[in-house]
């Protein structure tokens, strides 16, 4: 199995692609830097070094208002040099929508930056933090405040896909949509064929208020039968993605349910995808033929796989519904009733295949 993506969309979804804790290693490698230049995480003050353990460990247990205290300890205690702990300050402050101890943890990390690709980063990581805090209040001045960053950032180091990208849905929340489509013009001539986001790019060139919807973050796999399938190539059609396991009770007990969707809207604008998260292929692989799971069916090796962790994805069952443009519709986990909106959907699916204005 394969998959490839990552991606921004809107209110909680639009960082799920690219998580704080890990954006700055990402864009690193992005932009060039090998490991070996990156700076220590770790604190080197002892005190620091001891009061950073103890935020680790608070993380380990979800703990994340003592983390986030800890950390933002730690930091002070090792002068503002804590590179960890700025990095985690941004992460815990977004997941408890503490956005001014996520920007000082960005500004921190500004300050620090020396080389041009670190100080890109640096600016991008900030917009990351503003841009989040802009979804949940839709404030245009801080869609303004995200493209001043995401300019620096490229001022820094122009060829900075990432950057391009993010600044192109910003400039489409502030309605500058002859500038977004010239953004993601421009990603699309940097980026490769095969890149899930470069689908999705030039969707947005050609329709920029998806750009300001919700949409479900862009990605690409290879399913059991070994068809390659990316969420843009099902434009057009309604998206009904399903996280399960074999060992989880209540995923066998919702099964069913998922199968009798496959079955009675067979043939309708509608694609079931089960993205199952068992450790174990084999096991996997029988159960499916076992019970006639004929749908598309992706294995994604357990809860830190990549389409889990793009989704966020932590109980299951959970099943996302995504609309004939991209746009996520719906979000449930357990063994919900999702009937009625999926043929609402589907419906809306004909119309638009009928009369696409």
């Amino acid at each position: 199995m394969t998959l490839s993506g990552d991606g921004w969309s809107g209110r909680s979804l639009w960082h799920r692609g690219m998580r704080a804790t890990h954006v700055l290693a990402i864009l690193a490698c992005a932009v060039g830097l090998t490991a070996a230049q990156e700076p220590s995480e770790s604190p080197t003050d002892a005190k620091a070094q001891a009061t950073y353990k103890k935020a680790l460990d608070h993380l380990q247990k979800h703990e994340t208002i003592a983390a986030l205290d800890a950390f933002k300890k730690a930091d002070k205690q090792d002068s503002g040099h804590c590179l960890g702990c700025q990095k985690e300050m941004i992460t815990c402050g977004i997941d408890l929508q503490d956005w001014k101890a996520a920007r000082a943890g960005a500004e921190e990390l500004l300050a620090q930056a020396k080389e041009d690709k670190y100080i890109a980063v640096a600016h991008y990581q900030l917009s990351f933090v503003i841009m989040d805090e802009a979804l949940h209040k839709n404030k245009q001045d801080l869609y303004a405040q995200a493209h001043d960053e995401l300019v620096k950032a490229l001022a820094s180091y122009p060829n900075f896909p990432q950057a391009i990208y993010a600044d192109g849905q910003v400039l489409a929340h502030l309605n500058r949509d002859e500038e977004t489509k010239a953004r993601f013009e421009q990603f699309v001539k940097m980026t490769p064929a095969d890149d899930p986001k470069r689908q999705r790019a030039l969707r947005f060139i050609e329709q920029p208020d998806l750009a300001r919807a919700r949409m479900a973050p862009a990605f690409s796999v290879t399913t059991l039968d070994g068809q390659h399938i990316s969420i843009d190539d099902l434009q057009g059609k309604v998206v009904l993605l399903d996280f399960w396991a074999t060992w989880c009770g209540p995923c066998r007990a919702a099964m069913p349910r998922i199968r009798d969707i496959a079955r009675r809207f067979q043939g309708q604008p509608l694609v079931v995808l089960s993205v199952n998260l068992d450790n174990d292929q084999a096991q996997w692989k029988k159960f499916v033929s076992d019970n006639g799971m004929t749908w598309l069916q992706y294995s994604d090796g357990g809860f830190g796989g990549p389409i889990a962790h793009l989704f966020n994805v932590h109980a299951i069952p959970h099943t996302f519904t995504i609309d004939a443009d991209g746009v996520l519709q719906d979000e449930q986990v357990g063994d919900a009733a999702i009937e009625g909106k999926l043929k609402r959907l589907i419906a809306r699916a004909q119309l638009l295949a009928r009369h696409p204005q």
